[in-house]
């Protein structure tokens, strides 16, 4: 695929993710120096390790997890696909580089976008969790239960989907540096037979 060739990258998070947010940051930048535009889609490590046996603390962490990502799939049902990054950024401001408790963040994203306080309710329904399962699944699937988020679809060379998990990676690039990382990473993902290519994490994310 040619750099110069436009390209629509289908990317999906959960909002409580640091590393999700770190490379949705990323791709916010990729967007400024290559062709790409970026469509925004949910999933849910609440749903991806449901059944699995996990430590306590995880387990506890996950039960608060469906909250925010039930309020963004219930602002994307009443008020459209263009309301999912601003909330998202809204949201992920507040709880990442500001450590904000979910309701605290849930409720000041939800004011700063301008939608609906009562959106806030979807934390605690399983109303719209029918709808978040599907989007979890079209963006999980494809690249197996054993990575978690976050996860991108592109259109390979043959016209093929690509999907792939991360990249992990802090900070952030930028400027030109975003845009290598780009070219890089489409070129491995979309390689025939390449799996993976893993160092082990010496520092967490930084969010400048």
């Amino acid at each position: 695929m040619s750099n110069d060739a436009p390209v629509t990258a289908d990317f999906w998070f959960d909002p409580v993710c640091p590393w999700a947010w770190m490379t949705s940051r990323w791709m916010l930048e990729v967007e400024k120096v290559r062709p790409v535009t970026t469509r925004w889609h949910v999933m849910s490590l609440a749903v991806l390790n449901s059944g699995r046996d996990l430590p306590p603390e995880y387990a506890d962490f996950l039960v608060k997890a469906w909250g925010p990502v039930r309020v963004v799939t219930a602002a994307r049902l009443a008020h459209g696909e263009d309301v999912v990054l601003p909330i998202y950024t809204a949201m992920g401001t507040r709880i990442h580089p500001g450590g904000q408790e979910y309701d605290v963040a849930i409720a000041g994203a939800l004011e700063e976008v301008g939608l609906p306080a009562e959106l806030a309710e979807a934390a605690t329904s399983e109303e719209f969790d029918e709808e978040l399962r599907r989007s979890h699944h079209e963006g999980m699937d494809p690249v197996g239960m054993d990575v978690g988020t976050p996860v991108i679809h592109v259109p390979g060379a043959d016209g093929e989907q690509v999907a792939f998990f991360g990249p992990v990676v802090t900070p952030a690039p930028k400027g030109e540096a975003a845009g290598r990382l780009w070219d890089g990473t489409l070129l491995v993902a979309g390689t025939p037979g390449f799996y993976e290519i893993k160092r082990t994490r010496t520092e967490g994310p930084v969010f400048d």
